[in-house]
């Protein structure tokens, strides 16, 4: 009798272990201790056992043996200072643009758009040493946290704010500028899926120093939103906006006076 199902290799690192690897990078990254000089001097031993760590990942993921796995662990664990202060730039914008927040340390340990983008920040680097695996385990961890799905490919500038995140997409191929802030419910998409299309640019770019509010759908990789744009909420583009441009959904709102109103009106969910 044939086994029902899908057998994966047990050389396949779990999923549990990428995102066990995920955590202890996150808490190296931003440490939580009541004794930092105990931690400072534990500091190179960390760093370490994570870049062990992660060339065991890669070994077990490179099941063509085509990756130097030792040259990529080490410039990734020499790129963590580098993104370290590339999140601090966005936790800072953060701070400075939402009236909610009142410390960085709100924001490292509490903002789901944070801690999405630092995950993508992260799993990005392993995408652009051609990883295989890993860098989506991570972001799909991140985005069963957050409901923020971004695709370990999608190239970021800094900073970069999400306010409150769920429900925002950004594809393989999108390209975001420095100083762009997104809201829930933002998709950042493709407008045609075709498995042909797969090395294509198939999602949008985001200039410099724009705003896309909540629920708006952007489309297309030859879709650019220029540069100082506001996107309102609610809005479809599938084509590009010039630099300093004001895009907005007008719709209509009926307020009536119930009694004037026969016709009732149930609502079934």
């Amino acid at each position: 009798m044939k086994y029902p199902g899908f057998i994966l290799s047990d050389n396949l690192p779990s999923s549990k272990e990428i995102h066990s690897f995920t955590e202890c990078l996150i808490g190296y990254l931003f440490p939580v201790t009541d004794e930092p000089e105990l931690f400072m001097e534990h500091h190179e031993g960390t760093l370490y056992k994570l870049q062990k760590r992660l060339i065991d990942l890669i070994e077990s993921v490179d099941r063509k043996k085509n990756l130097e796995k030792e040259l990529i662990a080490d410039e990734f664990c020499n790129s963590l200072e580098e993104v370290k202060d590339l999140l601090l730039k966005d936790a800072q914008l953060i701070l400075e643009f939402d009236p909610a927040a009142f410390s960085i340390e709100e924001v490292i340990l509490s903002y789901p758009g944070f801690y999405a983008l630092m995950i993508h920040r992260l799993a990005h680097l392993l995408y652009q040493n051609k990883v295989p695996l890993v860098p989506r385990i991570m972001s799909e961890y991140a985005h069963s946290k957050t409901g923020i799905d971004i695709n370990p490919g999608a190239q970021i500038g800094c900073p970069f704010f999400i306010d409150h995140g769920t429900g925002v997409v950004v594809g393989e191929t999108a390209v975001i500028g420095n100083n762009v802030k997104i809201y829930q419910g933002v998709t950042l998409g493709a407008l045609a899926v075709k498995k042909e299309d797969a090395q294509v640019k198939r999602h949008p770019t985001i200039e410099d120093d724009v705003i896309i509010y909540a629920g708006s759908t952007i489309l297309g990789g030859n879709t650019v939103i220029g540069r100082g744009s506001i996107i309102g909420g609610n809005t479809w583009i599938t084509k590009s906006i010039p630099a300093l441009s004001i895009v907005y959904h007008k719709n209509q709102t009926v307020v009536n006076d119930r009694k004037d109103f026969e016709e009732p009106i149930n609502f079934i969910i």
